[in-house]
């Protein structure tokens, strides 16, 4: 039996991919479910069991690296291997540079905490049990790791910093049978940017981007999920991202427009 640890799992991306996941696998995976929310994943857990997985709640705070390397032990305790480690977790943000303030900078690095280090935490606690059963490691950026985003500064820069990270993993682990696999969605209708952080570095409370096409979660965890099958490299889930990605290459002031045009023209830089 396979044993999958999804950070982010109480809500979005991180509950449907572990849904997806528990359906794919009827009764052939144990999940482990990661979040600060016990509640919501304990909600989580209960969708899952019907479908026959054996499911662990496991409440953590990625930013914690005590906490990262508790939840892989008690994976590793309770189900006696680790197959597959999904960084999901992840904080979002959307504030003009210009608009922080010098005494508020510090969310910046929470949430470069959350974001690059709660993966790197995890990822390496998981590593020697992934080695032992040639599993692989999912982490979850964004295409705003692929092209830099106005206003999201701080964002691109943890997801800039995930893309490089897992790319020299990937390179390191090739020998070693375990695959590693970047995912880039776009704009995923979750509420990820309503809770991230705004130029004061508390809950935003609305999106800064255009979010009239929206990819659907359900739509954003199949490629997920998809790609973890595969064992591909990477997975990046917009025709705009795989375009903006090589363009950038061969135009880069027309991805920048892009980006911008993507932006609600309340946050457009003034």
């Amino acid at each position: 039996m396979k044993t999958i640890v999804i950070t982010g799992a109480s809500d979005g991306i991180g509950a449907e991919l572990a849904r997806q996941l528990a359906q794919q696998h009827r009764q052939q995976a144990a999940l482990v479910l990661a979040a600060r929310n016990q509640d919501l994943l304990q909600q989580v857990a209960e969708e899952c069991r019907p479908l026959g997985s054996d499911v662990l709640v496991v409440p953590t705070d990625v930013s914690d690296p005590a906490q990262c390397r508790e939840l892989i032990a008690r994976s590793v305790a309770q189900f006696g291997r680790l197959d597959a480690l999904v960084n999901n977790a992840g904080v979002s943000a959307q504030a003009l540079f210009e608009d922080v303030q010098a005494d508020d900078l510090g969310w910046y690095e929470n949430l470069m905490r959350v974001n690059l280090w709660g993966s790197v935490w995890c990822t390496h606690a998981a590593l020697p049990h992934l080695k032992a059963s040639r599993g692989q490691v999912v982490a979850v950026s964004s295409l705003a790791g692929l092209v830099g985003v106005p206003g999201r500064t701080a964002y691109s820069a943890s997801k800039f910093a995930m893309t490089g990270f897992f790319e020299a993993l990937r390179a390191e682990l090739k020998g070693a049978g375990v695959s590693v696999t970047t995912a880039y969605p776009g704009v995923v209708a979750t509420q990820i940017r309503y809770r991230g952080y705004n130029a004061a570095g508390v809950a935003a409370g609305a999106s800064g981007l255009k979010e009239d096409e929206a990819m659907p979660v359900e739509e954003c965890a199949r490629l997920i999920r998809d790609g973890m099958t595969r064992r591909q490299r990477e997975v990046v889930m917009t025709t705009k991202g795989k375009l903006g990605r090589y363009l950038k290459l061969l135009a880069p002031g027309t991805v920048e427009n892009m980006a911008l045009a993507a932006l609600k023209d309340e946050v457009k830089p003034r």
